[in-house]
């Protein structure tokens, strides 16, 4: 997985809208991920070609149509590497402070 490529992408706020709409509504045209965001059609195929290079989602021909697919799999793999692990210690801290409030 190319982890800088994935936070590239995620680093966008359009394209993170772009993946908010996918993920509510797999499989939309260019047209409909269009419709919400104000911008041309062009910015938001050069948006949706980042996030395929960056493999958080897909295409799949049909007919004329070129439907978009989230692929939550980079996504996944970002939050086992970098925040679990932090999140892990977290939640081992705030146990521990809860046992020593309560006196345990």
């Amino acid at each position: 997985m190319d982890v800088d490529s994935v936070f590239k992408a995620l680093a966008d706020p359009t394209r993170r809208t772009l993946l908010d709409l996918l993920c509510e509504r797999n499989g939309q045209t260019l047209g409909q991920l269009c419709e919400h965001l104000q911008m041309a059609r062009q910015s938001v195929t050069q948006h949706l070609g980042l996030l395929e290079e960056a493999n958080l989602i897909s295409t799949v021909r049909r007919g004329r149509e070129k439907l978009h697919f989230i692929n939550p799999v980079p996504l996944h793999d970002v939050y086992t590497r970098w925040v679990s692990k932090f999140e892990q210690q977290r939640l081992s801290l705030l146990h521990d402070l809860k046992q020593e409030l309560e006196g345990e």
